[in-house]
Formats: C-alpha cells, structure tokens, sequence
C-alpha cells in the first residue's frame, strides 16, 4: 500500500511511523456501511497492528509538508482467518512536543476482500442492454387489399437512422458482451417499415412512409449484433406493469391479454432476428416493483424482474448482496416511457 502523509497541524510530529492495522472480518452490510462513513474517524478503535518491521518511519513531519510512504507486508503475517471483508487501516502515529508521547495521529480505513481458496461457481455479471420504444404502428391498416399497416407518426425512422437513439444504441451494443433485451412490438414495427407503410398526416389524412431502406439496415445490424447472443424478449408492446397491478387487474381479460402478449414475443424474435429468446423477464417502468407488481409478472409467466438496485431494501444484517433481480418494495412509475439508456447490469 502507497500513500501519503501530511502534517495538517502546527507542530512539527517527531518519532512518526505509519503501519498497518488488520480490523476484524465484517459479517454484514451495514458494519461495511459503517467503516466507509468512519473511515477517517480517528476515535475509533482499529486492530492489531501488522509488527514494526512493516511499518515506514520519519524523523519529523514538518507542518504543511506531505511525506510518501510505502508499506509492503507478506498476507500471510496479516493473520486473516476466514474467507470475507477485513477493515484495513492505514494509520500515523506520533508525538508533539505539546503531547510528548505516542498516539495516533490519523487513520485511513478501508477494505480488503479475502478469499484464500478459489471460488467454486463465480458470480457471473452482465450489462442489460434495451432496445426498447414507445408504439408507434396502430391497430388499424389501410383499406386497400394489402392491408397496409398504418403508424401514428414517423418518429421510429429518426430513432432508426444513422446517429438515432436505436440506431447509436445498436452500435455501441454490437461489440460489448452484453445481454439484449428487446420489445418484439419494436422489431415487428420496424418489419413493417421495410413494406409500404402509410403515415397519419395532419387532420385525417395519410402519407406514405419513405423509410423503407432505413429500416432494412436497421434490422440486419440488430440481426448481426445479437448473433450468438443473450436475447430477453418482453412481453409484447412493453406493457406498464405497475398501471396494470394498481389499476387494471379488475379489468376482465387484462391479464390474459399480458399472457397473450408474453407468449408471442418468442415467435416475434425468433421470426425476425433468428435468435431463440428467454421469455421469462419483465421489465417495470424504471426497475420499481412491489408485491402487487410482482403478481401481475407471475401471472404472465415471468420469474424475473429487472429492478433498479435502489428498490431493495436491507431488512437486517446480511452476510450477503441479495440478489438482483427479485421482488422487493418500490413506488410505481407513470405509464409513458421510453427506455434506451443507460443501459442496467445484473447479477446471475
């Protein structure tokens, strides 16, 4: 460990030696909490310390004037027992000619995690990475034969162009090894695009959509980016599960429409990507869940909920991080979303 020391008072410090102290191994989360907001706390009791023959020593320190400092000591003369996190403590002792005898001076603490065997399963991490929009095509189509699929707006070509939302977050994903959660709603969209298409216009009126070469490319990057990878399709058209468990569970057929929604999003994605994908997520406006939520998700044959780590809550002193995703209690989110960044990271 390297550092520096600095005398901050107006006394020069004689006889001063920085060593190392070991404290003992923090059991739970909140004694981890409590080191970090006390890491300077000079009051606080610290462990033994590593021996004299491992700590750096100065003759003086002269107010004001900073001194580096290296220590170096074996683990194993650290005395660490099991594995876990330790309170390590870097710590300056002295004496001033106001206080002529030893004391500690200052401390710096921090962590050392200690695992002397390797672990038998690793903890396996990745990056949640959405392709996700609001609808944009509507129910109705054209009165023509084709059936033309008719769209609220245009906004999908600007997200889908080169330098849009969708089209950046494609580009960035595409070399990252990430897993790609995506709204089928969004592919089967854009699929559309790539046909004739109408527009609503201002009024009643139609347009025709010009965007067809655009989302072509857009669907073959998304086919070359999720090529052997982890692909999550949620439930089609993203629906907002928190106004769905507060407010629509008593509507007759909603949650079998959520049901119906889950079951064709696998087919959606193998469809148009030619990936086979896991069904079995859910995604909650902004990662808030609650019980009430985490029923509604169920229902639909989801086991696992993406949430915002600030959603969980420690109920006591715990040993461990609990795991992400999993249910916990959060308030819910208005309806009207758009996700695309940052993308969100979980543990599995």
């Amino acid at each position: 460990m390297s550092g520096t020391v600095t005398n901050k008072g107006k006394r020069i410090v004689t006889d001063a030696h920085v060593g190392l102290s070991v404290g003992p191994l923090l059991n739970t989360r909140s004694g981890i909490d409590s080191v970090a907001r006390n890491s300077t706390d000079i009051q606080s009791a610290v462990g033994p310390d590593a021996g004299d023959k491992y700590t750096e020593k100065f003759d003086k320190l002269t107010p004001g004037i900073s001194q580096p400092f290296t220590l170096s000591v074996p683990v194993n003369k650290l005395d660490l027992g099991q594995d876990g996190v330790y309170e390590l403590a870097v710590v300056l002792s002295g004496q001033t000619s106001a206080q002529p005898w030893e004391q500690p001076l200052g401390v710096q603490r921090t962590f050392l995690p200690w695992k002397p065997d390797e672990a038998d399963t690793k903890t396996k991490t990745t990056f949640m990475w959405p392709l996700i929009s609001t609808v944009h095509m509507t129910a109705e189509t054209g009165s023509d034969e084709q059936q033309t699929p008719l769209f609220h707006d245009d906004a999908l070509a600007e997200e889908i162009s080169p330098g849009g939302r969708l089209d950046r977050m494609v580009a960035l994903g595409k070399g990252l090894d990430v897993t790609w959660v995506i709204d089928p709603d969004l592919l089967a969209s854009v699929e559309a695009m790539t046909d004739r298409y109408q527009v609503t216009g201002e009024g009643d009126e139609t347009v025709v959509g010009g965007h067809q070469e655009v989302a072509k490319r857009w669907l073959t990057e998304v086919q070359q980016a999720v090529a052997d990878k982890e692909v999550v399709a949620l439930p089609f058209g993203d629906p907002d599960l928190a106004s769905l468990a507060h407010n629509g569970t008593s509507v007759t057929g909603s949650l079998s429409h959520l049901k119906e929604a889950t079951d064709v999003a696998s087919s959606t994605v193998e469809a148009i990507l030619h990936v086979e994908p896991t069904t079995d997520f859910v995604w909650p406006v902004d990662g808030a869940v609650d019980p009430s939520i985490v029923k509604v998700a169920t229902s639909a044959g989801a086991d696992k909920l993406i949430a915002r780590s600030d959603t969980f809550e420690e109920t006591g002193g715990l040993s461990y991080t609990p795991p992400r995703p999993g249910p916990s209690a959060a308030a819910p989110r208005p309806s009207s979303r758009t996700r695309g960044c940052p993308p969100r990271s979980r543990a599995t």
